[in-house]
């Protein structure tokens, strides 16, 4: 979410670098979307989720509830692109306000999943299409998006149960995608070339979290048929 252009969000503009470590403080402008789930995918589902189907999304017990197809596009991934990326975004509003955005296509920008501070996982997006969260379009087509309930200000947001879900969330993604369990392919949003977005923030916990993630992956991967 935020101060973004249209070309930021999917224009010609962006170009396909690789990220540049800015993480810093300050303030953040509004966010992505992110999700909630409380298991880790089936053994041998790694490989990219094909449904479409109403009331299945691709992380085991999320909640459903789509976002406008003003604020993401169609596609096929990882056919035609390869998923190698997760963002982490904070929302900088509530659930509420952040699901209404999204469902808004006036809005122009939405993530796959948004995390709630009580652990409740949300997908709006299917990770078969490309979701306008990241504001640079080659990361919009290879990365899942992931929003969390809160204010980058206030580290009191970041609740146990927020980490817990969202690092199985984040382990399932690079679980079925083989995406390496790092910080060169796990990142915040400020670190997308070309955006002008600071979250998730200095509050972030980014040790606790891929250390919850790397713990989370070896159970998906004990788990794998």
């Amino acid at each position: 979410m935020g101060r973004m252009t249209s070309a930021a969000w999917g224009g010609e503009g962006a170009t396909p670098r690789r990220r540049a470590m800015l993480i810093g403080g300050g303030l953040a402008l509004l966010g992505g979307a992110i999700a909630l789930g409380e298991e880790l995918s089936r053994p041998g589902s790694a490989r990219a989720p094909r449904s479409r189907a109403p009331g299945h999304p691709d992380f085991t017990d999320a909640l459903w509830v789509a976002a406008s197809p003003g604020n993401y596009r169609v596609a096929d991934r990882p056919a035609d692109f390869p998923v190698e990326l997760v963002v982490i975004h904070v929302t900088q509003a509530d659930y509420a306000t952040t699901v209404r955005l999204f469902e808004d296509p006036r809005h122009v920008a939405a993530s796959h999943y948004v995390v709630r501070q009580n652990g409740q996982v949300t997908q709006m997006i299917r990770e078969l299409d490309v979701a306008f969260h990241a504001g640079n379009r080659w990361y919009n087509n290879h990365s899942v998006g992931i929003e969390h309930e809160g204010f980058v200000t206030r580290p009191q947001d970041f609740t146990d149960a927020m980490y817990a879900q969202s690092a199985r969330l984040t382990a399932d993604v690079c679980h079925r995608y083989g995406i390496p369990v790092d910080r060169r392919h796990i990142i915040g949003h400020v670190e997308v070339p070309g955006t002008d977005h600071t979250d998730p923030g200095r509050f972030w916990d980014w040790e606790r979290y891929m250390r919850l993630v790397g713990e989370a992956r070896g159970t998906a991967g004990s788990r794998r048929a």
